[in-house]
């Protein structure tokens, strides 16, 4: 049983605050990474997830990007850190939770591209002006707020 099933089991259906990162990587012609996830199904996103117990934000958005992506994300640069009312969420479970997600972004990193068919049906990188219409709503913030860097 991992960190958050075991803190449900205290708590119930009382929100909780759950931390996480994602990350922005870039290709060479400034093309994003997104990955189109399983759930939300068919809603594209970025690749990243939650904490686990000791790590920091940056070790996070590593571990994340490699289990998602098969990538490993180096030089990365924090673009901000997302929380407040606006980050409230219900899982598909009914569980309700608040995000504080740290977005980093980088061009930098290594590996092939390898996705995670537990997590996304599919990982494609567009264009930053050509934004899929199902995507994260937050995931999207973070892009345009990377857009007006």
């Amino acid at each position: 049983m991992g960190y958050v099933e075991d803190i449900r089991k205290l708590v119930g259906k009382m929100p909780i605050i759950l931390v996480g990162s994602v990350v922005i990587l870039l290709d060479k012609e400034n093309n994003i990474l997104l990955q189109e996830r399983k759930h939300p199904k068919n809603v594209w996103g970025l690749p990243g997830g939650l904490m686990e117990l000791g790590e920091s934000t940056e070790e996070t958005a590593k571990r994340e990007v490699f289990e998602e992506t098969g990538l490993q994300a180096t030089n990365l640069q924090l673009l901000s850190v997302y929380s407040g009312k606006d980050y409230f969420a219900i899982a598909a479970n009914g569980d309700p939770f608040y995000t504080v997600t740290t977005a980093y972004y980088t061009a930098k990193y290594e590996g092939t591209l390898k996705n995670d068919q537990e997590e996304a049906f599919s990982l494609r990188f567009f264009p930053l002006h050509e934004l899929p219409e199902k995507m994260v709503g937050s995931h999207r913030r973070m892009v345009e707020d990377f857009k007006r860097m």
